[in-house]
């Protein structure tokens, strides 16, 4: 790992993931590639934070609710170095960039691959709107280089005191 960063870099060097950090709600739909088909939706909470651990300065938490009742929270403490977000862990391994160029400075690129699913990857694009409030975020999902899976997230800016966020229920978005 590498020589550890405070929040204030991060703000300094990243200043587009720094715009992020706060509390996001907004709303996962899956599409099969083939067909166009929705096979999946779900409402989120994603909680993004700069923080002063030494070894994960960006940490991610994602809360997802589904209309079923069904719940699911994924943690994604992350490092930084050399310009990029650097995760791995259980679930996945990657990072992610300020896409170059991006004369408007709003837009983040991801790669990562699934943890014992060594054929599969994921691109996503993060689309971040002017003021900061709204962002629209594409994954496309590859398995052995073909594209079998589309994730679409619409999601609006909540509030950027994560530290006093404590509403965990289901955030109130119509599907």
């Amino acid at each position: 790992m590498p020589e550890p960063t405070t929040p204030a870099q991060i703000r300094a060097e990243y200043p587009l993931l720094a715009d992020n950090e706060g509390v996001w709600e907004g709303v996962y739909r899956y599409y099969d590639a083939d067909t166009g088909k929705l096979v999946d939706q779900h409402l989120s909470r994603l909680i993004c934070r700069l923080t002063d651990d030494p070894r994960y300065t960006y940490h991610q938490t994602n809360y997802y609710y589904w209309a079923d009742g069904r719940t699911e929270t994924r943690d994604f403490p992350a490092w930084y170095e050399n310009g990029r977000i650097w995760w791995d862990n259980d679930l996945i391994k990657g990072w992610a960039a300020p896409m170059q160029p991006d004369d408007f400075h709003r837009s983040t690129c991801l790669n990562w691959t699934r943890k014992g699913e060594e054929d599969l990857y994921l691109y996503e694009m993060i689309q971040n709107s002017a003021d900061r409030t709204l962002r629209a975020r594409t994954w496309q999902w590859f398995r052995k280089d073909k594209c079998y899976l589309r994730t679409l997230i619409d999601e609006r800016f909540i509030t950027r005191d994560w530290r006093g966020w404590t509403d965990m229920t289901a955030p109130k978005i119509a599907l």
